[in-house]
């Protein structure tokens, strides 16, 4: 009985030592947008994902989908690879311009073989980066992609993936009365398609993302967290007051992207993900 005890002792010190040495990037689930590091992927993908899963980052969004495949490789075997390196692949950047007349079903069938493929990989996001010259022309234009993203989105739910809309900073223009951001939340379907917000476009834009979480809670479940460079380089953006306001939001997920560099891309990945990991205020 008393070696028992003495075992139980030992192991319970052991836990403790294990916990009082736990490091910050696993204490935090901080995603990688691919997009940031573009470059090295393009020229060795393999030792670009094998550096971020050193870093700690937790999971990656891919920026490389073309013709069923990620960065030349088949879905599971990207999978693979970013598995292989402590990383999960949650999310992808993809998408296709709303489809001329005629064009429908060459589109939905595109949308099929690309929801396969993520489904195939494992990803639970699929998030269009960007929208064609109509939507930015005409409300109907608008209109026409918000009702098409509804379709896309709800392709997305029938094989258990979430859809979703990033930003760029024209999406806060005002077209015939109406700011075209505003009109995507209140013209496309919560249950079919979400957003995720840039933080660091939305400033760019003239807007306030706190005003948006207030008058759209729960619509933005996943963050690109992003500066004009690395993470809190510029000192601009107040990070912190937007954190506060997470819960509304429906944060689910952040996502560090650095689109220009004081270093090589990399390095400034590396510290923009020391930046969250130490910000207190960075919870998820």
């Amino acid at each position: 009985m008393k070696n028992i005890k003495s075992t139980l002792t030992l192991l319970a010190a052991l836990m403790l030592v294990m916990a009082s040495c736990t490091n910050h990037n696993e204490e935090k689930f901080i995603g990688i947008q691919l997009w940031s590091v573009r470059h090295d992927m393009e020229e060795d993908p393999v030792s670009t994902i094998a550096a971020l899963g050193e870093m700690g980052y937790g999971f990656v969004e891919a920026a490389g989908y073309s013709d069923g495949k990620f960065y030349g490789m088949e879905p599971a075997a990207f999978r693979q690879l970013v598995e292989s390196n402590g990383m999960v692949l949650l999310s992808s950047h993809t998408g296709r311009d709303l489809p001329a007349p005629g064009e429908w079903d060459e589109a939905m069938q595109w949308w099929e073989e690309c929801i396969q493929a993520h489904k195939g990989a494992g990803i639970e996001f699929i998030v269009q980066p960007w929208m064609g010259s109509a939507g930015y022309s005409s409300l109907s234009g608008l209109q026409a992609f918000c009702d098409y993203f509804n379709t896309v989105g709800q392709m997305c739910n029938e094989n258990g993936i979430r859809f979703g809309y990033h930003n760029h900073d024209n999406e806060f223009n005002v077209l015939e009365g109406e700011v075209i951001y505003d009109y995507m939340l209140e013209n496309t379907d919560p249950e079919k398609v979400m957003f995720q917000i840039d933080l660091y476009w939305v400033k760019v834009g003239g807007a306030d993302p706190v005003e948006y979480f207030t008058h759209y809670p729960g619509r933005f479940e996943l963050w690109h967290v992003k500066d004009e460079t690395e993470i809190g380089a510029s000192g601009d953006i107040d990070f912190e007051r937007k954190y506060g306001y997470a819960d509304l939001s429906g944060l689910r997920y952040s996502i560090v992207e650095v689109e220009q560099y004081n270093y090589e891309p990399l390095e400034s990945v590396r510290i923009s993900l020391e930046y969250m990991m130490d910000a207190e205020y960075v919870k998820f």
